[in-house]
């Protein structure tokens, strides 16, 4: 006992001396930059490793659509068959499902909800749904009481919907004016040669039902996007002989719908990894381009397990395409339809090039492309996205339109494979699609093209600003001055930062692909990407998503001085910000010499001062932290000391 009372008092003393040899400042307890900051324990739905657990479920889907195009007065009508299954451990009562279409009726939540003085959300105020013949039928009988709320339909069943299998057909027909101003996702424009009518948000399709909030209903007000089951889907669209239709999925029936000529080019191009036309522009509005000159075909498309499927229509349209390879030996089609306005090299007529590489870049360094098709369509919508087809600006050019293009497509990964809620969790899409389009663009035609900005050093403008909001901001809830950057560019700077300043490429790259495997075709909550990533990795980074996803703190890491210690050097930092970080500084000598040195983030677990020994005995010259400029540090006046 006395042996022991002994050696821990010289134990302590000696703890103390080292200590103070080593000027360690403990001034506080930062413990609470490193907890946990939400309910992240594993349950048989989604396990603890970020998993999909042993029960996980989801509902599914499956869609028929017949509908027709009425290119005088602007309408599209027709009918969908949708068979439900309900794979959860509950019965249910009743089906939500979406008619999104009624966000543009004057009195929609979405429209009341929308300033006097407009912006990228406004839209038309005379559409809607009209709905008839609505019914659901199930093996115990056929309900048709439904009611509308908004964009929101609830159909309650003859009696509920067995858990663990049971099915529901859900049939109903639908008519609906295609709006000029669709919220800048869809609509129509008029241009030279006709109408381009680009379709989304276009039938009745049903809410996800998942084990985190039962029923997702929120209505459809502008920002936020979309949540969907998945599904298989079966499309006919009729419209009149001289309109080219392109959609979602595989067109069915070619020899119905294209001349001899466009089927051996469709052909040559399936083969060709250089642009083919289909459509020439000298061929737009003329004959040549028909199959037949007056009445209607119908155009068959298939798609398997999707989201959702959009589609586009015009007889404005010159059409070109050309073959994607998409590695392990396949291939897909890339595809462009675009007016005359929109034709150039410096323009349109590249879009299918860029739409070849974008695919192709995420397909072999992400996750393989699962689609045959991929169709950009010029149309009056800035920039959007659905499985296998983007809508983007009939004017853009150049950088620009190499821009959108590669976003647009890069969704395809990011909500489609990885099937995010996009109305509560945009920053889980948009964020995570950002960070790829850097990589892609920094490959493109070796950097032909700007980087869009996700260098974290671009945001400070905004992480200072007393109006900024967090990332976990619901989109529609967000200031849409704010939108871009807690959605878009914040986040996408949050994974340039694991990427390039915190974890390193080979962890980081491993974690992240293992996320989108893991997480293809099923609905991950944010807190499966936190718990994924951190056990891939091996890293506890609670600090680092509390910081900088859930909360609007800064990073403001200083020198405070550098001094000479037994033929050596000491160099105490500092941490003055809110968000802790691991730090890297360069120190450079009175010789010229050089080195990096890099400490954890765990110096900061006691305390924000940390002082470490240099074990040289050169003469410091100068100290510099974070050398490559990656962080987004506040105060860059207490970054580099220098010898005076």
């Amino acid at each position: 006992m006395k042996y022991f009372a002994g050696s821990l008092l010289f134990m302590l003393l000696s703890s103390t001396v080292s200590f103070t040899l080593n000027a360690q400042e403990v001034n506080q307890d930062n413990q609470h930059l490193f907890n946990n900051f939400t309910y992240r324990q594993g349950n048989a739905y989604r396990t603890a490793s970020g998993k999909p657990g042993p029960e996980y479920w989801q509902n599914a889907a499956d869609y028929n659509l017949d509908v027709t195009l009425d290119d005088k007065n602007h309408t599209v009508s027709g009918n969908v068959t949708i068979q439900y299954t309900n794979n959860s451990p509950e019965t249910l009562d009743f089906i939500w499902i979406y008619l999104e279409q009624n966000r543009f009726t004057e009195n929609s939540r979405g429209t009341l909800t929308t300033s006097i003085q407009g912006g990228r959300y406004s839209g038309d105020v005379e559409g809607g749904y009209t709905l008839s013949n609505v019914s659901a039928k199930t093996d115990t009988g056929v309900s048709s009481k439904y009611i509308i709320t908004d964009t929101r339909m609830q159909l309650w069943l003859d009696k509920p919907l067995a858990a663990n299998g049971g099915e529901v057909e859900i049939k109903m027909d639908f008519k609906f004016k295609v709006p000029v101003e669709g919220m800048d996702r869809m609509g129509r424009l008029e241009v030279k040669d006709g109408t381009i009518y680009a379709l989304a948000q276009w039938y009745p399709r049903v809410a996800v039902f998942d084990d985190v909030v039962g029923w997702n209903t929120d209505p459809y007000l502008g920002a936020g996007e979309f949540y969907c089951e998945y599904g298989d889907y079966n499309v006919k669209i009729t419209a009149p002989a001289n309109l080219t239709v392109v959609c979602s999925g595989i067109l069915q029936n070619p020899k119905e719908v294209l001349t001899k000529e466009q089927q051996e080019r469709w052909e040559k191009a399936e083969k060709s990894d250089k642009t083919v036309y289909i459509i020439k522009p000298e061929e737009v509005g003329k004959p040549i381009a028909q199959t037949k000159t007056n009445g209607t075909l119908t155009w068959h498309f298939k798609m398997e397990n999707t989201r959702d499927v959009a589609w586009a229509a015009s007889k404005a349209f010159i059409w070109d395409a050309a073959k994607m390879n998409l590695g392990n030996g396949k291939t897909g089609l890339a595809q462009s339809v675009y007016p005359k306005e929109s034709d150039g090299q410096i323009a349109w007529s590249r879009s299918t090039e860029y739409t070849k590489a974008s695919i192709e870049f995420y397909s072999n360094n992400y996750y393989p492309y699962p689609y045959h098709n991929a169709i950009n369509v010029a149309a009056s919508v800035g920039g959007m996205e659905y499985p296998g087809v983007s809508f983007c600006s009939y004017q853009s050019k150049g950088s620009s339109l190499w821009s959108v293009t590669d976003h647009e497509f890069g969704h395809n990964w990011f909500p489609m494979i990885v099937g995010s809620n996009e109305r509560r969790y945009a920053w889980m899409d948009e964020g995570f699609n950002i960070f790829i389009n850097h990589y892609s663009t920094e490959a493109f035609n070796n950097g032909e093209f700007p980087t869009r900005s996700s260098s974290p050093r671009s945001l400070i403008g905004y992480l200072t600003s007393e109006s900024r909001e967090g990332i976990d901001t619901y989109p529609d809830v967000a200031n849409p001055r704010n939108l871009a950057y807690t959605a878009y560019y914040k986040p996408a700077a949050g994974l340039y930062l694991l990427r390039e300043y915190i974890i390193g490429h080979e962890r980081f790259d491993n974690a992240f692909k293992s996320y989108i495997e893991t997480w293809a075709y099923k609905h991950p909550q944010p807190n499966d990407f936190f718990n994924h990533f951190e056990n891939v990795t091996g890293e506890d980074l609670a600090w680092f998503w509390k910081g900088w996803f859930y909360g609007n703190g800064n990073i403001d890491l200083g020198i405070v001085e550098v001094k000479p210690y037994k033929g050596n050097s000491l160099i105490t930092l500092e941490n003055k910000g809110e968000i802790p970080m691991p730090v890297k500084f360069q120190v450079i000598y009175t010789d010229n010499a050089s080195e990096i040195v890099e400490l954890p983030v765990e110096i900061w677990h006691r305390g924000n001062s940390w002082t470490h020994l240099i074990n040289s005995t050169k003469e410091i010259k100068r100290v510099v932290l974070d050398p490559d400029k990656i962080i987004p540090d506040v105060n860059v006046l207490n970054d580099t000391w220098n010898k005076l």
